[in-house]
């Protein structure tokens, strides 16, 4: 009898051993019933190494405003939180991921985060490629919850787009909505070349570009990718029209590689003029203020969904400043990887509450579809999702201006763009390709926008429109 005993309960017994042990075979801490377990993912190395701290700032600040969190080190956000509840619950941040923007890594981190770790939930990822694995991961595992950090690409709540999956700010061609009637309008443009990175978050920031310049009546006439590890430009620089050839050009070369792919364009071409040169956040974030932006002053810029420099001047962008600028010394709260991560974490926050601590599905229908964040005006400040989860969010076009100090330069905000969704208008769709090295197409189209860019005048909205 105690023999039979026995052998029913050993498969039992190796049952529970295994649901602590990871795909990597170490084992992990069982979960609690009174805590919630999450996750950040974000890259530490690569061309995004520095958001490590930034997008980790951006989670604990939130968490430390809203569920009583608190830093273990104003100095290096990377070293934790103690504290911080929500539904009732204990929040544990069981690990944050180390990526390289490769979606191979961001993948293994993934399943290291949330099978291995057993997160409920993850915040991130950072980057376009590493979003699409995810999301891709995130279809196949319903019972995780996942809340992009700051990746732009679009296929994740367009194409992809799984029910556990959620997005509090645009993707890349939403943060360039306007841009492209704004050097149409203001510059004189009628055609121009674009030359960017060969991987997805630059093909979605250009297809906004596209989409906005060509809509209105603008042509694209070449474009370029370029290798996102960098390299010699000079053989790409050569693919491009000469610059009596073409009206200007759209840049979307990131992080250090934006210098570089300039100076290869001088080298063929002689000294920049500003006039003939726009693109999307590269143009300045990234250590590009100091090495892009100074030789291209005046210059029109996408931008990320925040004020960045050149403030927006309302009392909801003030009190969230002062908000997150509480927690951590030395962080740009402004800085649109801080911000996207503390609505992540936000969210998350509005969501256990409601759902009481409860994770998986019920936590996915709690989460919030609108919440009020710091830089959007519309719907008397709020942000609304679409029904894939994705955010309707406000636009702001920049220009690359002067600044006090001798030689710098700041951005100050040219245009408001209300409640730019992710398809355009239509322009772009679930049942149609993700962006890439030939979609879209250039095509004249009335996008809602069209014709309705507010001017911004010293961080105010005014009522004239961009002519």
């Amino acid at each position: 009898m105690k023999v039979g005993k026995w052998k029913l309960l050993l498969p039992l017994a190796l049952l529970a051993v295994g649901a602590t042990i990871g795909t990597s075979g170490a084992l992990a801490t069982p979960a609690q019933a009174n805590e919630v377990r999450f996750a950040i993912m974000t890259d530490c190395k690569g061309a995004f190494a520095f958001g490590y701290e930034v997008d980790t700032a951006g989670t604990i600040a939130a968490l430390s405003q809203y569920a009583g969190a608190k830093p273990k080190n104003k100095k290096k956000p990377s070293a934790g939180m103690t504290g911080g509840s929500a539904g009732g619950k204990r929040l544990n941040l069981v690990g944050i991921g180390c990526g390289d923007e490769t979606p191979a890594l961001a993948l293994k981190e993934t399943r290291r985060l949330m099978v291995q770790l057993r997160a409920d939930i993850m915040l991130g990822p950072l980057s376009g490629d590493e979003a699409v694995s995810i999301a891709q991961w995130a279809r196949q595992n319903p019972a995780k919850t996942v809340i992009i950090g700051t990746a732009g690409s679009q296929d994740p709540t367009m194409q992809i787009a799984p029910k556990n999956l959620f997005r509090y700010h645009g993707d890349g061609a939403q943060w360039n909505a306007g841009l492209g009637e704004i050097v149409y309008k203001r510059l004189g443009w009628r055609t121009a070349a674009l030359i960017g990175d060969d991987y997805s978050f630059p093909w979605t920031s250009a297809a906004g570009i596209i989409a906005d310049f060509c809509g209105i009546g603008g042509r694209i006439t070449k474009r370029v990718w370029t290798p996102p590890a960098g390299g010699d430009y000079a053989p790409f620089i050569r693919q491009l029209p000469r610059p009596n050839q073409v009206d200007g050009y759209f840049w979307l070369v990131g992080g250090a590689n934006t210098s570089a792919a300039l100076t290869a364009f001088e080298q063929a071409y002689g000294p920049l003029n500003a006039r003939q040169h726009s693109g999307n956040l590269f143009l300045y974030f990234l250590g590009a203020n100091t090495t892009v932006a100074p030789r291209l002053v005046g210059a029109y810029m996408g931008g990320f969904g925040t004020f960045q420099t050149g403030g927006l001047k309302n009392a909801q962008a003030r009190n969230y400043v002062r908000n997150a600028s509480r927690w951590f010394t030395g962080q740009n709260v402004n800085d649109g990887f801080f911000y996207n991560y503390w609505n992540a974490a936000w969210a998350m926050v509005q969501g256990l509450n409601k759902s009481k601590g409860a994770v998986g599905p019920a936590l996915q229908r709690a989460l919030p579809r609108s919440l009020k964040p710091g830089f959007q005006v519309a719907n008397k400040g709020v942000l609304r999702l679409d029904s894939r989860r994705q955010a309707i969010q406000d636009q702001y076009p920049l220009q690359i201006t002067r600044a006090s100090g001798e030689g710098t330069v700041s951005t100050s905000i040219v245009g408001y763009v209300p409640n730019v969704d992710q398809t355009f208008g239509g322009y772009f769709g679930p049942n149609k390709p993700a962006p890439g090295r030939n979609y879209p197409p250039c095509v004249k189209r009335k996008l809602p926008w069209q014709g309705k860019i507010k001017v911004v005048k010293n961080g105010v909205i005014t009522n004239q429109v961009i002519k």
